[in-house]
């Protein structure tokens, strides 16, 4: 890109100002153009104002993270130009809305290539509404740094059309505005520019949260119950859009409790179900995975983590559900955590969710969190053919009259389930222990039998679900683990950190609960340092990994509400080794 490897471009201004409306074009115009491309916003929890950011990485290459810093930063106002200025580094460009807006001074700043462009004045007086101005933007970083105006001007007809034509022209006005201000008034003296690559047919634009519903429909989910939570709402927004269409089922309970009652009922009635929530809704729900458990029903909950506790950081990133994921329920239960790393590992991720929970009959949960729940990615398209899915075992009468032995002890610990109505299948299921026919029962034995069902059949859960994955380099001198979104900055590191001449090793679990105890041992005995970087204050990971298993990691936790850099964790490696 301009002779750099990638390019980074990040937006800054008031909520309200069309800040993400703007970087999104940018990344859907990118794509059109044939580049891999990863954002990252950051906004306020407040419905208007305060600062909004959303940042773009584009490269030719696969991206694994947001990257370390910005190559270009536009500024709508003055915090966003405080915010960044300080971050801004030899080589960089900014582009700030000067004269005519809220930025008092003229930037000039030794080593950055400043460009002033007045957003907002041409907005106002030009165009005829403030409005515009984010159109006014665009238009000036597309001449900056060839973005293709064709496929902005297609985007625009295809996000405003249903407004109308004349919402059409006035971005449209906007935009050549933009561009007409650079080619009258600015003399381009920096190095960047969007190349394009080979555009192609089979890759789409996607988040992290619309991955998730999207991997539910291919995974044959048939009802989904949730209740709205910042910043999980979008997978609801998804599946209301798609559900329907393949005759599945979709409600909108009236709190986070009684969307799980609705999912648990949904699968005891034979439906593939599902929840989405975040912490303060996963706290409310845990009595209700408590009785999923003791069921043995099959439900998946998605949970996109967010900063706590209480109400905490709504929109920022954090990962600090895993204790309430793993742990967060009365008694002993039985349970499994997955935890994707990207936006198209959050499809994957949310596939085998379903096959375990239909195939173990426990509740499984999918942590994602607010940096990935709203980041988008170019992916290439699922190829629904190649997905396997996994269905219940279901109970088929013998025909010699015995009674429905629901929670029979087999082989595998896993008992076959009947669907209401069916003959022969009757049985009930409540929270209570029970016998293997369903009714209650409170003996010594039966009680240590039936617990110890509920965790042996997880037995083989680390044989079923292989994706851990090692990256061993001979002679490293040191091991990192990483989990969640964290995985893809960590790859990126390693990679730098080897290129700079360190030997580092990785493993990257997605299944965080159980422990994926081979894989780690045998990563263990490897490593004699071992680091894990997690964002949150309580080293959670690291924590469980040291009581389960022989390793005693070195964390690295950050919690400020963003995520962690490459270059943060090339360095913590250096420290460290």
């Amino acid at each position: 890109m301009g002779g750099a490897k990638d390019l980074i471009i990040r937006v800054g201004g008031e909520g309200g100002e069309g800040i993400i409306s703007s970087g999104d074009m940018v990344a859907q115009a990118a794509v059109r153009s044939g580049l891999e491309v990863l954002t990252f916003k950051t906004f306020p929890a407040e419905i208007k104002g305060g600062y909004a950011m959303y940042q773009t990485r584009f490269s030719h290459e696969k991206i694994l993270s947001e990257g370390s810093g910005f190559d270009v930063m536009c500024a709508f106002n003055q915090e966003a130009l405080d915010v960044n200025v300080p971050l801004l580094r030899e080589g960089n460009v900014l582009i700030y809305d000067y004269p005519g807006g809220d930025i008092a001074e003229e930037q000039s700043i030794p080593g950055v290539t400043c460009y002033p462009a007045p957003m907002s004045k041409i907005a106002k007086e030009d165009i005829g509404t403030y409005r515009a101005k984010n159109m006014v933007a665009l238009g000036v970083i597309s001449e900056l740094f060839s973005i293709s105006i064709d496929s902005i001007r297609e985007i625009i007809d295809l996000k405003f059309g249903r407004k109308g034509k004349e919402v059409v022209e006035i971005n449209n006005r906007g935009l050549n505005a933009g561009i007409a201000h650079v080619k009258n008034n600015l003399k381009k003296t920096d190095p960047y520019k969007m190349d394009p690559g080979k555009p192609s047919s089979d890759v789409m634009v996607i988040s992290g949260n619309e991955a998730i519903g999207l991997g539910a429909l291919l995974a044959g989910v048939e009802f989904f119950s949730a209740y709205p939570i910042t910043p999980a709402t979008e997978i609801a927004n998804f599946l209301a859009r798609h559900l329907p269409k393949f005759n599945g089922t979709l409600v909108q309970a009236e709190d986070e409790i009684a969307s799980l009652a609705n999912v648990i009922g949904a699968s005891y009635g034979g439906a593939k179900s599902m929840t989405a929530t975040s912490g303060p809704g996963l706290s409310l729900m845990q009595e209700l995975i408590g009785m999923a458990t003791m069921m043995e029903v099959p439900v998946v909950i998605a949970d996109v983590q967010r900063g706590g506790p209480s109400t905490g950081l709504p929109t920022k990133h954090e990962q600090s559900d895993l204790f309430l994921a793993a742990h967060g329920c009365h008694g002993d239960g039985s349970k499994v955590v997955l935890s994707p790393e990207g936006v198209e590992d959050c499809i994957y991720m949310t596939v085998e969710a379903f096959n375990i929970a239909e195939k173990y009959q426990v509740p499984v949960l999918i942590l994602s969190d607010g940096s990935l729940g709203f980041r988008t990615n170019s992916i290439k398209v699922p190829d629904p053919s190649k997905i396997k899915t996994v269905a219940r075992e279901k109970y088929s009468a013998s025909g010699d009259g015995s009674l429905f032995q629901r929670y029979q002890h087999t082989g595998s610990s896993v008992s076959p389930m009947s669907i209401p109505g069916q003959a022969g299948g009757c049985y009930i299921s409540t929270g209570l222990e029970h016998a293997e026919s369903s009714a209650p029962k409170y003996t010594s034995d039966n009680r240590t039998a039936m617990i110890d069902k509920r965790f042996d059949k997880l037995d083989d859960l680390e044989d079923f679900f292989s994706e851990t994955e090692a990256d061993n380099q001979d002679g490293a001198q040191l091991g990192l683990i990483a989990w969640g979104s964290t995985i893809g900055t960590v790859r990126e590191a390693v990679a730098l950190a080897r290129e700079a001449g360190y030997k580092v090793s990785a493993l990257y679990p997605k299944l965080v609960w159980p422990l994926p105890l081979k894989a780690l041992e045998s990563f263990g005995a490897k490593h004699s340092k071992i680091l894990i970087p997690e964002i949150n204050k309580q080293a959670q990971l690291a924590r469980i990994i040291q009581s389960e298993t022989d390793i005693k990691p070195v964390s690295y936790n950050i919690y400020g509400g963003m995520p962690f850099s490459p270059d943060m964790i090339v360095e913590k490696i250096k420290e460290v080794i």
